[in-house]
Protein backbone atom coordinates (compact mmCIF):
# COMPACT_ATOMS: atom_id res chain seq x y z
CA UNK A 1 0.00 0.00 0.00
CA UNK A 2 2.98 2.54 1.09
CA UNK A 3 4.70 1.90 -2.11
CA UNK A 4 1.72 2.18 -4.40
CA UNK A 5 1.18 5.79 -2.69
CA UNK A 6 4.44 6.73 -3.85
CA UNK A 7 4.05 5.40 -7.03
CA UNK A 8 0.98 7.24 -7.79
CA UNK A 9 2.89 10.42 -6.48
CA UNK A 10 5.18 9.96 -9.11
CA UNK A 11 8.11 8.97 -7.32
CA UNK A 12 10.78 7.05 -8.83
CA UNK A 13 13.57 6.25 -6.14
CA UNK A 14 12.62 4.68 -2.25
CA UNK A 15 14.70 4.00 -0.01
CA UNK A 16 12.78 1.39 2.75
CA UNK A 17 14.35 1.21 6.33
CA UNK A 18 13.57 -1.73 8.18
CA UNK A 19 11.99 -0.41 12.06
CA UNK A 20 13.22 -3.84 13.46
CA UNK A 21 15.37 -4.26 16.24
CA UNK A 22 17.15 -7.23 15.05
CA UNK A 23 17.16 -8.96 11.81
CA UNK A 24 14.94 -11.47 11.75
CA UNK A 25 13.09 -13.18 9.50
CA UNK A 26 11.13 -10.29 8.35
CA UNK A 27 13.45 -8.15 8.34
CA UNK A 28 15.86 -10.55 6.47
CA UNK A 29 13.21 -12.32 4.07
CA UNK A 30 9.71 -11.00 3.61
CA UNK A 31 10.35 -7.34 3.67
CA UNK A 32 13.31 -7.68 0.85
CA UNK A 33 10.82 -10.51 -1.18
CA UNK A 34 8.62 -7.62 -1.21
CA UNK A 35 10.23 -4.94 -2.84
CA UNK A 36 12.08 -7.21 -4.95
CA UNK A 37 8.55 -8.39 -6.31
CA UNK A 38 7.88 -4.63 -6.54
CA UNK A 39 10.60 -3.74 -8.55
CA UNK A 40 10.16 -6.25 -11.27
CA UNK A 41 6.79 -5.19 -11.04
CA UNK A 42 7.99 -1.29 -12.40
CA UNK A 43 11.04 -1.64 -13.44
CA UNK A 44 11.17 2.22 -13.75
CA UNK A 45 11.94 1.77 -9.98
CA UNK A 46 14.86 2.24 -8.04
CA UNK A 47 14.51 0.88 -4.77
CA UNK A 48 16.95 0.81 -2.08
CA UNK A 49 16.71 -1.44 1.03
CA UNK A 50 18.60 -0.35 4.44
CA UNK A 51 19.45 -1.94 7.33
CA UNK A 52 17.69 -2.93 11.33
CA UNK A 53 18.07 -0.18 13.97
CA UNK A 54 20.59 -3.37 15.79
CA UNK A 55 22.85 -2.99 18.08
CA UNK A 56 23.96 0.65 17.29
CA UNK A 57 25.23 2.33 20.67
CA UNK A 58 22.13 4.44 20.57
CA UNK A 59 19.74 1.96 21.15
CA UNK A 60 21.55 0.49 23.50
CA UNK A 61 21.57 3.72 25.58
CA UNK A 62 17.69 4.04 24.60
CA UNK A 63 17.17 0.98 26.42
CA UNK A 64 19.77 1.17 29.28
CA UNK A 65 17.83 4.44 29.98
CA UNK A 66 14.09 2.97 30.45
CA UNK A 67 16.19 0.50 32.23
CA UNK A 68 17.33 3.08 35.40
CA UNK A 69 14.36 4.97 35.05
CA UNK A 70 12.71 1.75 36.12
CA UNK A 71 15.08 1.90 39.79
CA UNK A 72 14.71 5.46 40.15
CA UNK A 73 18.04 6.57 38.60
CA UNK A 74 19.00 9.47 36.32
CA UNK A 75 22.46 8.21 35.41
CA UNK A 76 24.43 5.01 35.54
CA UNK A 77 25.03 4.40 39.64
CA UNK A 78 28.74 3.93 41.47
CA UNK A 79 30.22 0.47 40.48
CA UNK A 80 28.64 -2.08 43.13
CA UNK A 81 25.45 -0.05 43.47
CA UNK A 82 23.36 -2.80 41.40
CA UNK A 83 25.22 -6.14 42.00
CA UNK A 84 22.21 -6.24 44.40
CA UNK A 85 19.54 -6.17 41.54
CA UNK A 86 18.93 -9.02 39.23
CA UNK A 87 18.47 -7.85 35.24
CA UNK A 88 15.61 -10.09 33.24
CA UNK A 89 15.89 -8.49 29.60
CA UNK A 90 12.40 -9.63 27.43
CA UNK A 91 13.55 -10.38 23.83
CA UNK A 92 10.96 -10.82 20.87
CA UNK A 93 12.30 -14.60 20.71
CA UNK A 94 12.65 -15.79 16.64
CA UNK A 95 13.26 -18.71 14.62
CA UNK A 96 16.14 -16.93 13.67
CA UNK A 97 19.23 -17.95 16.11
CA UNK A 98 21.30 -14.97 15.27
CA UNK A 99 18.34 -12.48 16.27
CA UNK A 100 17.67 -14.38 19.30
CA UNK A 101 21.79 -14.08 20.59
CA UNK A 102 21.69 -10.38 19.70
CA UNK A 103 19.38 -10.34 22.59
CA UNK A 104 21.37 -12.50 24.67
CA UNK A 105 24.08 -9.66 23.57
CA UNK A 106 22.25 -6.90 24.68
CA UNK A 107 21.80 -8.22 27.97
CA UNK A 108 25.48 -8.79 28.12
CA UNK A 109 26.48 -5.70 27.45
CA UNK A 110 23.78 -3.78 29.17
CA UNK A 111 24.26 -5.64 32.68
CA UNK A 112 27.76 -5.14 32.34
CA UNK A 113 26.97 -1.15 31.60
CA UNK A 114 24.77 -0.85 34.62
CA UNK A 115 26.29 -3.09 36.84
CA UNK A 116 23.67 -5.79 37.84
CA UNK A 117 24.43 -8.39 39.94
CA UNK A 118 22.99 -11.32 37.68
CA UNK A 119 20.81 -11.11 34.21
CA UNK A 120 18.89 -13.73 32.31
CA UNK A 121 17.28 -13.45 28.42
CA UNK A 122 13.77 -14.67 28.01
CA UNK A 123 11.96 -14.51 24.83
CA UNK A 124 8.19 -13.53 24.39
CA UNK A 125 8.14 -15.44 20.87
CA UNK A 126 8.80 -18.86 19.61
CA UNK A 127 11.88 -19.59 21.49
CA UNK A 128 13.15 -20.67 25.10
CA UNK A 129 13.31 -19.36 27.77
CA UNK A 130 9.69 -18.43 27.67
CA UNK A 131 8.88 -15.07 29.98
CA UNK A 132 6.77 -17.14 32.63
CA UNK A 133 9.30 -19.92 33.22
CA UNK A 134 12.30 -17.82 33.07
CA UNK A 135 10.93 -15.33 35.76
CA UNK A 136 9.89 -18.48 37.82
CA UNK A 137 13.90 -19.24 37.60
CA UNK A 138 15.19 -16.25 38.29
CA UNK A 139 13.21 -15.77 41.55
CA UNK A 140 15.14 -19.01 42.35
CA UNK A 141 18.51 -17.07 42.35
CA UNK A 142 18.24 -15.61 45.81
CA UNK A 143 18.04 -11.66 44.70
CA UNK A 144 15.85 -9.42 45.89
CA UNK A 145 15.27 -7.05 43.60
CA UNK A 146 14.57 -8.17 39.98
CA UNK A 147 14.17 -5.62 36.78
CA UNK A 148 12.26 -6.77 34.06
CA UNK A 149 13.05 -4.92 31.12
CA UNK A 150 11.33 -5.62 27.76
CA UNK A 151 13.07 -4.76 24.65
CA UNK A 152 10.21 -3.95 22.52
CA UNK A 153 9.60 -0.95 20.24
CA UNK A 154 5.86 -0.62 21.11
CA UNK A 155 3.18 -1.68 23.02
CA UNK A 156 0.48 -3.82 22.55
CA UNK A 157 -0.47 -7.53 23.79
CA UNK A 158 3.08 -9.04 24.08
CA UNK A 159 3.46 -5.98 26.74
CA UNK A 160 0.86 -7.09 28.48
CA UNK A 161 1.38 -10.30 28.79
CA UNK A 162 4.98 -9.80 29.81
CA UNK A 163 3.84 -6.96 32.68
CA UNK A 164 1.09 -9.66 33.77
CA UNK A 165 3.49 -12.36 34.30
CA UNK A 166 5.68 -10.31 36.29
CA UNK A 167 2.45 -9.53 38.71
CA UNK A 168 1.95 -13.05 38.48
CA UNK A 169 5.21 -13.81 39.91
CA UNK A 170 5.26 -11.21 42.13
CA UNK A 171 2.09 -11.82 43.55
CA UNK A 172 3.91 -15.75 44.41
CA UNK A 173 6.53 -14.22 45.73
CA UNK A 174 6.25 -11.12 48.06
CA UNK A 175 9.80 -11.17 49.80
CA UNK A 176 11.17 -10.39 46.19
CA UNK A 177 10.64 -6.47 44.45
CA UNK A 178 10.11 -6.36 41.00
CA UNK A 179 10.57 -3.42 38.67
CA UNK A 180 8.93 -3.25 35.09
CA UNK A 181 10.64 -0.87 32.52
CA UNK A 182 8.83 0.89 30.33
CA UNK A 183 9.34 -0.16 26.17
CA UNK A 184 11.66 1.78 24.23
CA UNK A 185 8.42 3.68 22.56
CA UNK A 186 9.94 6.76 20.71
CA UNK A 187 12.64 7.53 23.14
CA UNK A 188 15.71 10.02 21.82
CA UNK A 189 18.34 7.85 21.41
CA UNK A 190 15.78 5.91 18.99
CA UNK A 191 14.73 8.39 17.07
CA UNK A 192 18.46 9.29 16.62
CA UNK A 193 18.45 5.23 15.72
CA UNK A 194 16.27 6.01 12.96
CA UNK A 195 17.16 9.17 11.53
CA UNK A 196 20.73 7.21 11.07
CA UNK A 197 19.58 4.21 9.29
CA UNK A 198 18.03 6.44 6.89
CA UNK A 199 20.91 9.08 6.15
CA UNK A 200 23.04 5.50 5.63
CA UNK A 201 20.78 4.01 3.08
CA UNK A 202 20.78 7.57 1.24
CA UNK A 203 24.58 7.65 1.51
CA UNK A 204 25.75 4.41 0.93
CA UNK A 205 28.37 3.78 -1.49
CA UNK A 206 27.80 -0.02 -1.00
CA UNK A 207 24.46 0.31 -3.09
CA UNK A 208 22.61 -2.96 -3.36
CA UNK A 209 24.61 -4.00 -0.13
CA UNK A 210 23.59 -5.20 3.22
CA UNK A 211 20.40 -6.62 4.09
CA UNK A 212 19.11 -6.92 0.39
CA UNK A 213 21.93 -8.46 -1.14
CA UNK A 214 22.48 -11.50 1.65
CA UNK A 215 18.68 -11.80 0.49
CA UNK A 216 19.14 -12.05 -3.21
CA UNK A 217 22.59 -14.29 -2.80
CA UNK A 218 20.26 -16.68 -0.79
CA UNK A 219 17.27 -16.50 -3.27
CA UNK A 220 19.65 -17.67 -6.27
CA UNK A 221 20.97 -20.63 -4.07
CA UNK A 222 17.75 -21.89 -4.01
CA UNK A 223 17.39 -21.34 -0.72
CA UNK A 224 14.41 -19.34 0.05
CA UNK A 225 11.48 -18.56 -2.73
CA UNK A 226 9.24 -15.61 -3.68
CA UNK A 227 6.27 -16.38 -2.97
CA UNK A 228 3.27 -14.36 -3.10
CA UNK A 229 4.48 -12.05 -0.65
CA UNK A 230 6.81 -13.50 1.46
CA UNK A 231 9.92 -15.83 1.82
CA UNK A 232 9.06 -19.36 1.71
CA UNK A 233 12.08 -21.79 2.67
CA UNK A 234 12.31 -25.10 2.11
CA UNK A 235 13.64 -26.42 5.54
CA UNK A 236 11.21 -27.92 7.80
CA UNK A 237 7.92 -26.21 8.41
CA UNK A 238 7.05 -24.35 11.02
CA UNK A 239 4.16 -25.40 13.59
CA UNK A 240 1.73 -23.09 13.67
CA UNK A 241 1.33 -24.45 17.31
CA UNK A 242 4.79 -23.19 18.03
CA UNK A 243 3.80 -20.11 17.29
CA UNK A 244 2.78 -17.31 19.98
CA UNK A 245 -0.96 -17.50 19.78
CA UNK A 246 -1.61 -13.96 21.00
CA UNK A 247 0.69 -12.46 18.75
CA UNK A 248 -0.50 -10.65 15.49
CA UNK A 249 3.07 -11.05 13.69
CA UNK A 250 3.23 -14.70 14.30
CA UNK A 251 -0.53 -15.42 13.32
CA UNK A 252 0.59 -13.73 9.80
CA UNK A 253 3.43 -15.96 9.45
CA UNK A 254 1.17 -19.55 10.12
CA UNK A 255 -1.92 -18.48 7.92
CA UNK A 256 -3.22 -20.50 5.01
CA UNK A 257 -0.12 -20.73 2.81
CA UNK A 258 1.31 -22.95 4.71
CA UNK A 259 4.71 -22.29 4.73
CA UNK A 260 7.86 -21.77 6.78
CA UNK A 261 9.88 -18.57 7.36
CA UNK A 262 13.18 -18.13 8.33
CA UNK A 263 14.47 -22.10 9.66
CA UNK A 264 17.86 -22.31 9.82
CA UNK A 265 18.75 -18.93 7.74
CA UNK A 266 22.37 -17.95 8.65
CA UNK A 267 23.19 -14.40 8.44
CA UNK A 268 26.56 -12.66 9.13
CA UNK A 269 27.11 -10.19 11.95
CA UNK A 270 30.68 -9.65 11.25
CA UNK A 271 30.78 -6.06 12.81
CA UNK A 272 30.79 -6.70 16.20
CA UNK A 273 33.63 -7.09 17.91
CA UNK A 274 34.66 -7.65 21.58
CA UNK A 275 38.49 -7.15 23.59
CA UNK A 276 38.65 -7.55 26.82
CA UNK A 277 35.60 -6.01 27.94
CA UNK A 278 36.86 -2.77 27.67
CA UNK A 279 37.10 -1.23 24.70
CA UNK A 280 33.70 -2.79 22.62
CA UNK A 281 32.09 -2.34 19.17
CA UNK A 282 28.67 -2.71 18.69
CA UNK A 283 27.38 -2.73 14.76
CA UNK A 284 28.85 0.17 13.84
CA UNK A 285 29.81 2.30 16.67
CA UNK A 286 32.64 2.12 19.55
CA UNK A 287 32.95 3.41 23.25
CA UNK A 288 35.88 3.07 25.29
CA UNK A 289 36.03 2.73 29.39
CA UNK A 290 39.07 3.83 30.86
CA UNK A 291 39.73 2.64 34.33
CA UNK A 292 43.27 2.65 34.41
CA UNK A 293 44.76 2.78 37.95
CA UNK A 294 48.30 2.11 39.10
CA UNK A 295 48.67 -1.01 41.47
CA UNK A 296 52.14 0.00 43.37
CA UNK A 297 53.96 -2.25 41.97
CA UNK A 298 55.30 -3.71 38.29
CA UNK A 299 54.68 -6.68 36.58
CA UNK A 300 57.47 -8.39 34.67
CA UNK A 301 56.55 -11.45 33.44
CA UNK A 302 55.55 -10.21 29.97
CA UNK A 303 51.96 -9.93 29.77
CA UNK A 304 49.27 -7.91 30.73
CA UNK A 305 45.49 -7.59 31.89
CA UNK A 306 43.56 -4.76 31.26
CA UNK A 307 41.68 -3.42 34.43
CA UNK A 308 38.23 -4.46 35.01
CA UNK A 309 36.17 -1.87 36.46
CA UNK A 310 33.54 -5.22 38.34
CA UNK A 311 36.50 -7.01 39.79
CA UNK A 312 35.35 -6.62 43.14
CA UNK A 313 31.05 -8.32 41.84
CA UNK A 314 30.83 -10.79 44.29
CA UNK A 315 29.68 -13.75 41.39
CA UNK A 316 32.83 -12.48 39.51
CA UNK A 317 36.60 -12.76 39.32
CA UNK A 318 36.73 -12.30 43.19
CA UNK A 319 36.07 -15.86 43.57
CA UNK A 320 39.55 -16.85 42.42
CA UNK A 321 41.52 -15.04 45.02
CA UNK A 322 44.47 -17.07 45.90
CA UNK A 323 43.58 -19.84 43.11
CA UNK A 324 46.30 -19.97 41.05
CA UNK A 325 45.21 -16.25 39.64
CA UNK A 326 47.83 -14.46 37.88
CA UNK A 327 49.61 -11.93 40.37
CA UNK A 328 48.95 -8.68 37.81
CA UNK A 329 45.27 -10.20 37.72
CA UNK A 330 45.09 -10.47 41.81
CA UNK A 331 46.83 -6.78 41.65
CA UNK A 332 43.52 -5.44 40.99
CA UNK A 333 41.57 -6.52 43.91
CA UNK A 334 41.87 -3.85 47.08
CA UNK A 335 42.90 -5.44 49.95
CA UNK A 336 39.69 -5.30 51.59
CA UNK A 337 37.89 -7.31 48.73
CA UNK A 338 40.81 -9.49 49.65
CA UNK A 339 40.37 -10.30 52.98
CA UNK A 340 36.52 -10.72 52.87
CA UNK A 341 36.94 -13.67 50.53
CA UNK A 342 39.71 -14.93 52.89
CA UNK A 343 37.70 -14.58 55.99
CA UNK A 344 34.98 -15.95 53.66
CA UNK A 345 36.88 -19.20 53.17
CA UNK A 346 37.74 -19.51 56.53
CA UNK A 347 34.16 -19.28 58.22
CA UNK A 348 33.35 -22.35 55.67
CA UNK A 349 36.45 -23.97 57.01
CA UNK A 350 37.90 -23.94 53.84
CA UNK A 351 41.98 -24.39 53.26
CA UNK A 352 42.83 -20.91 51.72
CA UNK A 353 44.37 -21.39 48.36
CA UNK A 354 47.88 -21.96 47.57
CA UNK A 355 48.24 -22.67 43.86
CA UNK A 356 51.14 -20.66 42.20
CA UNK A 357 49.95 -18.16 40.22
CA UNK A 358 50.40 -19.29 36.11
CA UNK A 359 52.55 -16.07 35.84
CA UNK A 360 55.48 -17.35 37.66
CA UNK A 361 55.21 -21.19 36.72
Amino acid sequence: MALDKLLEQGVEHIYAVPGMLFAATHAQNDIPSVLTTYQEIHPHLTIEYGKELGLHNEMILAFQQRILEAVGLTEVPEVGALYDTMLVVVGRGTSVVEANAEAAKLTRIVAENLGFGWAETVYSGVTFPSVGRGLEMAAKLGFKKIVVAPYFLFGGRLIDRIYAYVDKVAGEQPDIEYFKADYLRDQSHVIDTFALRINETIRSEEKGGGLMACFKERLARGEIDVHHHHAEFKGEVLQAEAADPQDDEAHAQTHEHGHSHGQGTQHEHSDHDHSNGQTHAHSDHNHTHDHSHSHGHSHGHGHHHAPYRHIAHPHGPRTMIDENVCCCFMGQFPQEVVDEERALRASKGEEPGAGTPSCKK
